[in-house]
């Protein structure tokens, strides 16, 4: 099954990707060392309980250089696997397996890891009616990725770039004069969603007033974030957001909020342990 998402060219990451490590000297090591035609057998497995994300990526730097290798997946994205299950059995000439190793183990790695920590928010939230949003806070070329990690882990994609919704944020509030202001040139421009920031209580009014579709509520503790969700009282969907960890997200979401964002999600994660072992064949 060919592997898509929208607003990501899978071909051309893997060459630019693949053109980064080889440079214009090739895979010297693998050249010099390794003949022409042997071939490997290996198995890519994981050391830590993770949540998977990105085999199909992995797969494609490996067909990309061996277009004949015999590739069985063993587990699905999203799967949560414990320590030492095996992911992905592959067989294939050797040169092309060793030069494809590491950009697809650094992919699976980095998406595996943003997808096990989203998935331990999204297990803290249960119960609570809340939803686990990411954000735009990812690394520059690997948005949709990442963002496709944080569905793999259980949350579900916020803006996915500065085009598909209006974010008013204090900056713009600050050219705009007032909340109110800014909330009304955004529909003057005929903009259908508008997230409006507010950070007190008393700016919830005007911003509703004035035709906000979404409030995200800017670092606002769990007993003001109530009153807040109370205010609003389901006019439009609620969002907190700021500052939001483990040990804090269980009671913000407890508040009523509708959705809570967390930006470590794509920021912090760390990459999962993930091995690739090969022999010869």
């Amino acid at each position: 099954m060919t592997f898509t998402l929208d607003r990501f060219d899978l071909d051309t990451f893997v060459a630019a990707t693949l053109a980064e490590d080889l440079g214009a000297g090739g895979d010297i090591t693998s050249a010099a060392v390794i003949p022409a035609d042997a071939c490997f057998s290996g198995v890519m497995d994981s050391r830590d309980a993770i949540t998977v994300a990105g085999l199909p990526i992995a797969e494609a730097f490996f067909r990309a250089l061996d277009p004949e290798v015999r590739i069985e997946r063993l587990v699905e994205e999203g799967d949560r696997v414990s320590p030492g299950t095996d992911l992905m059995r592959l067989e294939g000439k050797a040169r092309a397996l060793l030069t494809a190793e590491r950009s697809a183990l650094n992919t699976v790695q980095h998406l595996s890891g943003i997808a096990t920590m989203t998935r331990t928010y999204v297990d803290r939230i249960l119960g609570t009616g809340a939803t686990l949003l990411d954000t735009r806070k990812t690394i520059p070329g690997l948005r949709v990725l990442e963002k496709y990690a944080t569905r793999m882990g259980g949350a579900t994609n916020h803006r996915m770039g500065l085009w598909d919704a209006a974010m008013i944020k204090d900056n713009h509030v600050a050219v705009a004069g007032s909340i109110d202001e800014a909330v009304r040139r955004a529909v003057a421009a005929g903009i259908e969603r508008i997230i409006v920031e507010v950070d007190s209580v008393d700016q919830i009014e005007p911003a509703l007033a004035a035709g906000a579709t979404h409030l995200l509520l800017d670092n606002m503790p769990p007993p003001v974030l109530r009153g807040a969700v109370t205010l609003v009282g389901g006019r439009v969907p609620t969002e907190a957001s700021g500052g939001v960890t483990l040990e804090t997200i269980r009671a913000i979401a407890e508040t009523g909020v509708t959705y809570v964002s967390v930006g470590r999600l794509t920021q912090s994660a760390p990459a999962a342990d993930i091995g690739l072992d090969f022999a010869s064949v």
